[in-house]
């Protein structure tokens, strides 16, 4: 399709909620009103797509919701759509309401969908990162990162309150999926005594080695991603062999990280990154996501988006160097 044909846009947030998807959500529908543009909310991601639930958006109604955490369209993970037949549902909806190009606000899971989708529809897609998880190539900071983040400090020294009062060991837990990048930022934030990620294999070792004769009135916070592949329950009973004496605790902090107005960061982010894919759009661009690299606007095709995710080099060094 020629740039020139879109004039009906439709968009869906997908996969887990994150703080600032309703910010994007108003970047695009202010951006899509300035060019003229029609523009659909699917509510319940890909199962919304394959079941035609649709609602128009206008920008003076979803400034209302700019301010505020989850997503006013909802979201949901679809079985359906992993199979061929769902997706052939999805296209003809798109083709019964005439829509001219898609725009999806996910993770790397609802980027593989929209990889497959294009196997069988022609249409323009375009990205916006949305994940707490900040796991994606082609953007430094994913939406809902640094809300996360900020919740999970918060927490964390409120549990270092409890625990300096009664000299504990605290391992507090956060989440991550299968990225430690919440977990070392979070950790680092706090001055945790160790880091326990999924990209590392030697912060286990090193914590063994500080609570083996560990005795002190100081209290000692452990930070581990729910993704490391030993889990929280797993180093604690590791810690009470090694050292009987420690007075222990575990905290999974869960789901408050996706709950929570977004930070300015993510309210920004949102803008930038909704009004950007809209303006790619409308450039002829498709199949790639809109992120900000180095604070530049940036687009990366989805193939190259979702390859095996690693910690950056700066990140990896500072792990190493307040995990001794």
């Amino acid at each position: 399709m020629e740039k020139d044909g879109i004039k009906h846009v439709a968009v869906f947030t997908s996969g887990g909620d994150s703080p600032g998807m309703n910010t994007a959500l108003y970047g695009i529908a202010k951006s899509a009103e300035m060019s003229q543009l029609k523009l659909t909310g699917i509510r319940k991601g890909y199962e919304g797509l394959i079941d035609g639930d649709m609602v128009q958006l206008h920008s003076n109604e979803l400034k209302q919701w700019a301010h505020r955490g989850g997503t006013m369209l909802k979201t949901a993970r679809s079985k359906r759509f992993l199979t061929l037949e769902g997706r052939k549902r999805a296209l003809a909806v798109l083709q019964k309401n005439k829509v001219d190009a898609l725009i999806a606000i996910g993770g790397d899971g609802t980027f593989k969908g929209l990889m497959a989708f294009s196997e069988i529809c022609n249409l323009p897609f375009m990205g916006v990162p949305g994940t707490i998880d900040n796991d994606l190539a082609g953007t430094d900071y994913t939406l809902g990162f640094d809300s996360a983040v900020n919740t999970a400090i918060q927490n964390i020294d409120k549990i270092r309150d409890t625990a300096e009062s009664h000299n504990r060991i605290f391992l507090i837990e956060v989440m991550g999926r299968d990225s430690g990048y919440i977990g070392i930022t979070s950790g680092l934030g706090v001055a945790a005594d160790s880091i326990l990620v999924p990209e590392s294999g030697e912060d286990f070792v090193r914590l063994l080695e500080k609570v083996r004769n560990y005795d002190s009135e100081n209290a000692f916070l452990i930070v581990v991603s729910e993704g490391d592949e030993l889990g929280a329950e797993l180093v604690a009973s590791k810690i009470k062999e090694i050292n009987s004496k420690v007075d222990l605790r575990i905290s999974k902090l869960g789901h408050v990280q996706r709950g929570g107005n977004p930070s300015a960061q993510d309210r920004m982010l949102g803008i930038r990154l909704g009004a950007s894919a809209i303006k790619a759009l409308l450039m002829g661009r498709k199949n790639a996501m809109v992120g900000v690299l180095n604070n530049q606007l940036c687009l990366t095709p989805f193939g190259q988006v979702v390859k095996q995710h690693q910690v950056n080099a700066e990140l990896d060094e500072l792990l190493n160097l307040f995990n001794v």
